[in-house]
């Protein structure tokens, strides 16, 4: 029986075969749905990992307080203090130091949030205010390497604000290649030639590889920082090298293999204070003792105010009122401490000097007080910042290195400080009010 093709065995048939291919490409479009959202809920981001149940980091105690969490983090630094040497070491408080930074493709993963280029961007700005700080008569020199080279994007300068400015400026520092470790060091090694002897001369590597093109023999380099006493720290993001570990070792500085962002920090911050002066071997004797201490001529300089008039200044020869006078030649430089491009006078500040000061006699550890029995009158209240010290011994069980009465006693003057003036007067201020020590 033939069949016209407008009849309605044809149109039923049709709308069956239609109805069918229907309902299979919904169920498989719902497949894929699924198999796209299970796959989404598998991989989340990776900025969402740092976010993840961070509350579990700080526990409570049974009272929900988290006052303990807190005095235990106090507890670490005030251990790290009494770890540290209580006799003066001779420390070298005119610091060089270049950082080199790892600008090669490693740079862009993310084991770091957000990756380990931006983290290590963010640190080095503040691993670079924190520096100044505390060694205000150093300088401090930028260098990058990637694509096999080494890039200096910015000179030897001892004005915070201008190795900020140079790290702030991101499209100049966009990682790309290989790193080279020898060229690096080698431009490193160059800018800091003309240095005198009595100045520190540090190198600081934030390396991310795990691979480093060199043109020529690394060892060979090696021996010559040696030679010009040049130490070297690295600190790796990805694992250990031996090649790394070598460099340190044999000149001095310090590794280390940052497990996490806050490890990371650690390490990085840990080079702030000034490294002991290495011993040497004295040529006339047989035994080995510190280099023969020689003294620094410096210049205080004359400050000039803003309302003065107009001058050329002697570094970057611009037009300005502000500045500073050198004591010897009377040439006029922007930024303090500096060396005079004049006369070579090295210009520092008095403020400047007595900051570095603290490095070469630290504030004695406070000894946590645990019992008043042995004290005739004991004092109420702090002696710095005047706050009543608690009158019953806390309950809680105490961590180590901390006083359950609340009480931080000085060594040498015997007076009582809170736990909030200890950490104060050891990390700010750096010097006891008790006895000016």
């Amino acid at each position: 029986m033939d069949v016209d093709s407008d009849s309605d065995i044809s149109l039923l048939g049709d709308e069956d075969r239609r109805g069918k291919g229907k309902g299979k490409g919904k169920a498989t479009e719902k497949r894929k749905k699924d198999k796209v959202k299970g796959k989404s809920k598998e991989q989340a981001y990776t900025w969402e990992a740092s976010y993840t149940r961070s509350w579990d980091t700080v526990q409570e105690d049974e009272t929900g307080s988290l006052q303990g969490a807190v005095d235990d983090l106090m507890a670490r630094g005030r251990r790290r203090r009494l770890l540290a040497p209580a006799a003066p070491i001779r420390r070298t408080i005119i610091r060089h130091l270049v950082l080199i930074l790892d600008l090669s493709n490693s740079m862009m993963d993310r084991d770091m949030r957000p990756t380990r280029f931006d983290l290590a961007l963010r640190y080095a700005r503040e691993f670079v205010t924190e520096w100044f700080d505390q060694n205000p008569l150093g300088q401090v020199g930028l260098v990058g390497m990637r694509a096999g080279l080494g890039e200096r994007f910015g000179e030897m300068s001892g004005n915070p604000q201008d190795v900020l400015k140079a790290l702030n400026d991101r499209t100049k520092l966009e990682p790309t290649g290989e790193p080279s470790l020898q060229n690096a060091i080698e431009m490193a090694r160059g800018s800091m030639s003309h240095l005198p002897a009595q100045a520190s001369r540090e190198i600081l590597i934030i390396f991310g590889s795990l691979t480093t093109c060199d043109p020529g023999n690394i060892h060979d380099t090696l021996d010559v920082c040696i030679k010009n006493r040049i130490r070297i720290s690295i600190i790796a993001l990805a694992a250990e090298m031996k090649i790394c570990r070598e460099l340190c070792e044999k000149s001095g500085g310090q590794f280390g293999v940052a497990m996490n962002e806050g490890h990371f920090k650690d390490l990085l911050f840990e080079l702030v204070p000034p490294p002991a002066q290495q011993t040497t071997v004295r040529t006339t004797g047989g035994g080995s003792g510190n280099p023969p201490a020689d003294l620094i001529m410096m210049g205080f300089p004359t400050r000039l105010p803003d309302t003065s008039p107009p001058s050329l200044c002697a570094c970057h020869s611009d037009m300005k009122s502000e500045g500073f006078l050198c004591p010897r030649c009377m040439a006029k430089v922007c930024d303090v401490p500096t060396d005079c491009d004049i006369c070579g006078l090295m210009i520092v500040s008095s403020p400047h000097l007595a900051r570095s000061y603290h490095h070469l006699f630290p504030v004695k550890p406070y000894h946590a007080v645990s019992s008043l029995v042995d004290v005739v009158a004991p004092t109420g209240a702090c002696h710095a910042c005047a706050r009543s010290f608690p009158t019953t011994a806390s309950t809680v069980a105490v961590t180590e290195g901390m006083s359950p009465l609340g009480r931080y006693r000085c060594p040498d003057c015997r007076h009582d400080f809170c736990a909030e003036c200890d950490v104060f007067v050891h990390d700010v201020v750096h010097c006891c009010p008790g006895c000016g020590k």
